[in-house]
């Protein structure tokens, strides 16, 4: 009995393999291949066996000259014609992504994301398509619209005496005598300064050596359905003079609730702007970090080499980029300092006061705590005025000779 000759499952193939027949392309002699779907393929071979030939030139070629032949031909002929690849038959094509291989100069700001040119995608997706969550409290941040503000204020807040406050200085320190002034000129009434509600009197301002809080009462009411649309009014002009932000205070109760048009953080009132593609980049100002500028390098000063034996005294040449004592202009400075400041520089560098070694170190009397430390011992673009006649500090000169453009390469590798 003669055994019945099976045929191919055509449609099984084609949903599993990509069948390349008689590819003659560049260095290809009329190759035939069946690749796998839903697989990682890897074409390997020595350079010139027709690897980029068979990926680019004929199965990619392919998939977008026949993604091209579905338009219109409207559009096609602003696109124009694309050459059929010398190739005989391929089957089970699906639509084709190329990410091609570059040469690209070697630069510290480059990386797999932004060759590939993937990064620009990912910045589009996180600042269009992401929900943004607070740092500090890990919950969903949320924005308002005028009309969502207006209802929630009616169904968390209805029958209450309420205040709404416009939020002008946030933890900064003045008198602010003109400001007081101008909304005084404006009609207003009332502030809130340092969260006490008094009314405004010309002449009127704070102390200049304290941080405050300012907000400027724009309305006074009870909220109820005959209220709604001064409700309405007082919130569109009180987000316009806090610049999208609003504080409404209960009378009774003198609890203060946050609302922000932008994203905000509903328990600690913590606002964002509207995130935008430039702030996820390195290579922007507004994304980059502000200490490395994007590079993701950072250059501190090494201390101990600074003062590697604080038992040595400043005119031993204690501290070394200062030198031992000797008759330039630098030392001169160094010596009109003790004088000023009354310490000695015939003492070991661990015998002198703090308010001592900063100024030789930083130029300045007062290194607060850590962050003060690292910000002065941390390189930046923005380093420190310098004067002939000033004495700048140690540290301030290492980084000088070491980030200015007129700097010898001698100098700046000593730095």
């Amino acid at each position: 009995m003669a055994a019945k000759k099976s045929t191919p499952d055509i449609k099984n193939t084609s949903d599993s393999f990509i069948e390349v027949i008689g590819a003659r392309e560049h260095n290809l002699k009329n190759i035939d291949i069946s690749l796998p779907k839903n697989k990682l393929v890897v074409f390997t071979g020595v350079s010139g066996s027709g690897k980029s030939s068979l990926a680019f030139d004929t199965i990619y070629n392919e998939g977008q000259r026949r993604y091209m032949e579905s338009f219109s031909a409207y559009a096609r002929q602003f696109v124009g014609d694309m050459e059929r690849p010398d190739v005989d038959k391929i089957t089970g094509l699906s639509p084709v992504i190329s990410i091609e291989q570059k040469t690209t100069n070697k630069n510290p700001r480059s990386s797999v994301g932004t060759i590939t040119e993937i990064y620009d995608f990912l910045r589009l997706l996180f600042a269009r398509a992401s929900d943004a969550y607070s740092f500090n409290t890990g919950k969903k941040m949320v924005k308002f619209s005028e009309e969502e503000i207006v209802q929630s204020i009616f169904e968390k807040f209805n029958n209450k005496k309420i205040s709404l406050l416009a939020p002008l200085v946030r933890g900064r320190k003045g008198h602010y005598r003109e400001l007081f002034e101008d909304i005084r000129k404006k009609g207003f009434l009332k502030v809130r300064v340092d969260g006490e509600v008094m009314d405004l009197t010309p002449k009127m301002q704070v102390d200049r050596y304290k941080i405050h809080d300012i907000e400027v009462v724009v309305d006074r009411l009870q909220v109820s359905d005959d209220m709604k649309l001064r409700l309405s009014q007082s919130v569109q002009k009180t987000l316009q003079l806090g610049k999208e932000l609003l504080f409404l205070l209960v009378n009774d109760q003198n609890s203060v609730t946050q609302y922000s048009k932008q994203l905000m953080c509903l328990d600690t009132g913590v606002s964002y702007e509207e995130p935008s593609p430039n702030a996820f980049s390195f290579n922007s100002p507004y994304g980059a970090c502000p200490v490395c500028k994007g590079l993701g390098n950072v250059y501190q000063i090494n201390m101990e080499s600074i003062i590697p034996d604080d038992t040595k005294t400043v005119n031993e040449g204690g501290i070394v980029p200062i030198g031992e004592a000797r008759d330039v202009t630098s030392f001169k400075q160094v010596q009109q300092l003790a004088r000023k400041y009354k310490f000695s520089l015939d003492k070991p560098i661990q015998t002198l006061p703090e308010k001592a070694l900063n100024l030789l170190l930083y130029g300045i009397e007062d290194i607060q705590d850590e962050a003060d430390l690292n910000d002065a011992a941390n390189f930046s673009e923005k380093t420190s005025s310098f004067y002939p006649d000033e004495y700048e500090g140690a540290i301030n000169m290492i980084k000088r000779w070491f980030s200015s453009a007129n700097t010898s390469e001698a100098v700046r590798d000593w730095a």
